[in-house]
């Protein structure tokens, strides 16, 4: 897959990332959860890029010669060395496992010290928005406001939680920043105007702008969270 090839919400999407996230030069790498692999892709320009993703299928239809690719869950990672990676990306991967407290902790021992974890999550608060404003579902707002989880149609139960709870499944890795994303961009219900290359260069300007704005980032559909390792 390339990147003009993805629906507009997921090249903003990967488009915000590479912006909040920056370059790197000369990094060892990993991403969990890779998918389609465009985001180790970009990073392997420059960089050591290891993806693993436990869907082989996805793997097989999306193949990058300059990432070393491994189909596994969080078994694929005890074969790697304490402190292995610079930098470990898990982008909307932990609302879908069960054990995400021992991922988490694999997290921390194979980071190097100084190095970087870069988490994106649902943000409970921007889901309850989609479902009222977006969707017309006020069940499930109210479900969401409650406090329960809620189901993705392709990966199954969302089991939200706190940006604050990192902290306590891996003690050794510290929150440093938290910027909202998809604040706007799916509150825009006209589809053919999302196509128009004017509208989502004005609406990634926008993203931009509110990202580290407090109560933007309330409401956002997603948080990016930047983990450092002491």
């Amino acid at each position: 897959m390339k990147v003009e090839d993805l629906a507009p919400w997921e090249l903003l999407q990967k488009q915000l990332t590479w912006e909040q996230l920056g370059e790197f030069q000369g990094k060892t790498i990993l991403e969990f959860g890779c998918g389609n692999g465009i985001m180790g892709a970009h990073y392997a320009k420059e960089n050591t890029v290891i993806a693993i993703e436990p869907d082989g299928k996805v793997l097989e239809e999306n193949k990058y010669p300059q990432v070393k690719q491994i189909c596994g869950s969080t078994e694929a990672l005890t074969a790697f060395k304490d402190g292995s990676f610079d930098v470990i990306l898990c982008h909307n991967v932990l609302e879908y496992v069960a054990h995400r407290e021992e991922m988490m902790k694999e997290f921390e021992r194979l980071l190097k010290t100084g190095g970087l974890l870069s988490i994106l999550k649902h943000n409970r608060p921007g889901r309850v928005m989609q479902m009222a404003v977006l969707l017309n579902d006020f069940e499930q707002a109210n479900h969401l406001l409650d406090g329960k989880d809620s189901q993705a149609e392709r990966y199954g139960a969302i089991r939200y939680y706190e940006d604050e709870d990192l902290m306590k499944w891996a003690p050794g890795l510290k929150i440093t920043k938290v910027l909202g994303m998809r604040t706007f961009w799916d509150l825009q219900q006209e589809q053919a105007i999302q196509k128009d290359k004017e509208w989502q260069d004005k609406m990634m300007q926008l993203e931009q702008r509110v990202a580290d704005e407090a109560a933007f980032k309330q409401i956002a559909f997603f948080h990016h969270i930047f983990m450092i390792k002491a």
